[in-house]
């Protein structure tokens, strides 16, 4: 069996823990030096993963934004960006969020079998709609991506499929950055919810690099053998 790309795991909280408010505005958790050295984290993945609530919540683009950078992937023989990887139950995603329509790279789909049809006909010519079970098993998706030779990648959210990598021990890495505020509202977003985690007070994480960026702290958790650092 192909080994599974590595993981790396990437997200920003409040002090206590929230990836957002409970208001219709994004809330801006991280500085500007620190989306620079996510852009660098990206620009070093094959893909870029995000649940499909974010796709439909954040609208995000998934490029890298440095010029310098993308002009070094494609140095290489690379696209410009990363793929970009999408889990669906439903395959209720809209054909014209800018995961679909920016940049020229590949966007795949792992999607529940009972919605793999629609969805291939929703995102007919924008994306690769694969059945990943139902529901989608996360594992398998990853040997998959390692099948279309992604060996890195970079899940960025939102909370459901943090919790769906980390109960299933499919991380490597975590990167955990704190920002200096609470948002102290129940209605929000956290980081993680309730489930069975591989580390636990018997099975402390290691900490592979604590480091001050501005007015946040990034904090990068080994969560396997196969991360280096520390």
């Amino acid at each position: 069996m192909t080994e599974r790309p590595y993981v790396l795991l990437s997200c920003a909280t409040s002090m206590d823990g929230y990836l957002d408010d409970a208001g219709g505005q994004r809330l801006m958790l991280s500085n500007a030096a620190d989306l620079d050295r996510i852009d660098a984290v990206r620009a070093g993945c094959d893909a870029i993963l995000v649940g499909a609530g974010t796709v439909r919540r954040d609208d995000p683009r998934l490029l890298v934004r440095s010029p310098h950078r993308r002009a070094a992937r494609t140095a290489r023989g690379l696209p410009a960006s990363p793929a970009r990887v999408t889990l669906t139950c439903c395959g209720d995603l809209d054909p014209a969020a800018r995961f679909f329509t920016t940049g020229d790279t590949d966007r795949i789909v792992y999607c529940a079998s009972t919605a793999v049809e629609k969805t291939r006909e929703r995102l007919a010519g924008l994306a690769t709609v694969v059945d990943g079970g139902d529901p989608v098993d996360p594992a398998w998706a990853l040997g998959d991506l390692a099948v279309r030779g992604v060996r890195r990648l970079m899940v960025e959210g939102g909370a459901r499929v943090h919790n769906l990598f980390l109960t299933a021990g499919l991380a490597d890495e975590l990167h955990l950055v704190v920002a200096p505020f609470f948002v102290g509202d129940c209605r929000a977003p956290r980081f993680v919810g309730d489930g069975r985690f591989p580390w636990h007070p018997g099975r402390r994480a290691r900490v592979a690099e604590v480091r001050q960026i501005g007015d946040v702290v990034l904090v990068r958790y080994a969560l396997s053998d196969r991360c280096a650092g520390g």
